[in-house]
């Protein structure tokens, strides 16, 4: 924990490193609730844009890209609470969260063709759990998690139990893999336990009306422009310099670069904090196109992981990156963002599965060898989408493995190739012809990303720094890589939760970081989730 309170926030500055939603959260607690002017807040964003993983850009002639989509749930309790405060992209006296959940009252997830194969539905209304693989998922929400270190969930489960429905849906909906974190996995069952009984259907995931970045960012910057903040684009974090003394620890130098090349050193006064986003699962991501494969890109392009290392050098509080990033091949994934001229594909889609855009979420071919994946989100999912653009989102969790029709790896297609073996596991090769119609499709956008997955990679305590180290006068670490006991990472939830910690534990703001939801402890939630592992 922090070492103190400060009680004369009006003369902090507050440096935020990374401009992903951590650090515009921490923004917007600084400037509400500790008290700190906006003008004294800078956000360091080694990129052009803001959002980090939270992304979403392109136009209607050349088509539209996001990296993926973050799915929501109604008991994010910092993350509803945040943007409660915030003022929507297309009505500025609604808010984020009252739009969400209105627009989640009129779309609501059910999917009705979440497994396919051989391109006809399957049946999911059982799991297809065996007894030992339903008493070894139970044992699982009950053993401690320093009992299980750094073990995979390959460790824990039965050769089959990587068969079942509940395994394809499990991989496919959170984006784990056989070898990510068995630890995670434990979180994730504990946390969501109340979704178990819903999860064949997606039921109790909720969406933004937009893209996260023009739900969700673009709504938080306006809001933090609006009240001073500024927001120093092309500005590198290269270093941070700390006096490290028995009892603490304190910042006292940033060294940083701007888009010219030109380096410089922001020094640290007594009233000073740098809150520092550690590592990044966008990092390094390189964009294909239509006729051009994606290029995977290593460590060493990657500002983010960069710094924690230099970071963690100095002090083994600051955490273990090299855990998390040193293993690319069982960290990646692709995805690829289609747009399409005419409601061709979004007709069908709509008829084969019985869900309207925007209620049925993941469709999983599990005969897919890259095991893929697509998402028809609401249309339209940008604000400058015309009527007429549609487009959709998918991924493939093995970029390795050579295409059952296209034969070649994931890793090296382009987007007209991920089309085509698409069109051919959908058996709809004939409808939208496999490589190039000009009447339909505008372009399909191939995202190489290295770090995706690299926060489930398993882990072990103290690999992940604390927000507020033991000691730390003056910083905290933010995002997917700080601790957060109890909560789960790769949600929105647990970035904008590191803010709060972050903010209310250097600051004297009176109020207590809300609660994790804490539904393992519900009787009912137990016996309904018992049931839906039983069926």
């Amino acid at each position: 924990m922090s070492t103190r309170k400060n009680t004369d926030a009006a003369s902090a500055r507050v440096y935020l490193v990374g401009g992903g939603i951590a650090s515009l959260a921490a923004a917007v607690y600084l400037v509400k609730d500790a008290g700190v002017p906006g003008e004294n807040i800078h956000v360091l964003e080694q990129d052009d844009i803001l959002g980090g993983a939270c992304d979403g850009s392109g136009e209607p002639r050349k088509g539209f890209l996001v990296r993926g989509g973050r799915m929501h749930e109604k008991h994010y309790e910092c993350y509803w609470d945040l943007l409660s405060n915030i003022p929507s992209y297309d009505d500025p006296e609604v808010s984020v969260t009252d739009e969400s959940f209105e627009f989640n009252s009129r779309f609501v997830s059910n999917a009705q063709a979440r497994l396919l194969r051989d391109g006809k539905k399957i049946d999911v209304s059982t799991f297809g759990l065996s007894l030992a693989d339903q008493a070894d998922l139970l044992k699982l929400t009950f053993v401690s998690e320093h009992s299980l270190g750094d073990k995979r969930i390959e460790d824990w489960f039965s050769h089959e139990f990587f068969e079942t429905n509940f395994w394809y849906i499990w991989t496919t909906m959170f984006a784990f893999q056989k070898w990510s974190s068995l630890a995670e996995m434990r979180r994730y069952m504990k946390r969501f336990i109340h979704l178990v009984e819903g999860l064949h259907r997606l039921g109790g995931v909720l969406r933004t009306k937009y893209n996260q970045y023009h739900s969700v960012i673009v709504p938080l910057q306006r809001y933090l422009e609006k009240r001073g903040v500024h927001f120093d684009l092309h500005r590198q974090v290269l270093d941070v310099d700390f006096d490290i003394a028995a009892d603490t620890k304190t910042a006292t130098l940033l060294r940083v670069v701007n888009r010219d090349g030109e380096e410089d050193e922001i020094v640290l006064g007594d009233n000073d904090y740098v809150f520092i986003t550690n590592g990044s699962i966008t990092e390094s991501t390189d964009t294909g196109s239509w006729d051009r494969a994606p290029v995977l890109k290593d460590k060493s392009s990657s500002g983010a992981w960069t710094l924690w290392e230099k970071i963690a050098a100095r002090d083994k509080a600051f955490g273990n990156p090299g855990v998390f990033c040193d293993n690319i091949d069982l960290q990646k994934w692709y995805s690829f963002t289609a747009t399409l001229q005419d409601a061709t594909f979004h007709d069908y889609m709509e008829n084969f599965s019985g869900n309207v855009d925007g209620t049925g979420g993941l469709v999983t071919m599990t005969d897919s060898n890259w095991l893929m994946s697509i998402v028809i989100a609401r249309q339209p999912h940008f604000p400058n989408q015309p009527k007429d653009v549609k487009i959709f989102w998918g991924y493939g969790l093995y970029p390795d493995r050579k295409g059952n029709y296209v034969k070649k790896k994931m890793s090296e297609c382009t987007g007209a190739e991920i089309l085509e073996e698409l069109w051919y596991h959908l058996k709809i090769q004939d409808l939208m012809r496999p490589v190039v119609d000009a009447g339909k499709v505008i372009n399909c956008i191939p995202v190489a990303m290295p770090f995706i997955d690299s926060l489930f990679m398993p882990r072990k305590k103290g690999d992940r720094p604390e927000v507020i180290p033991e000691g730390a006068t003056n910083f905290a670490f933010l995002g997917q890589f700080a601790e957060v006991p109890k909560d789960c990472v790769f949600t929105v939830e647990y970035s904008v939760r590191t803010a709060m910690m972050a903010v209310y534990g250097h600051f004297d703001t009176g109020k207590e970081v809300i609660p994790v939801y804490d539904s393992i402890h519900n009787p009912l939630v137990l016996m309904k989730a018992a049931r839906a592992i039983s069926r």
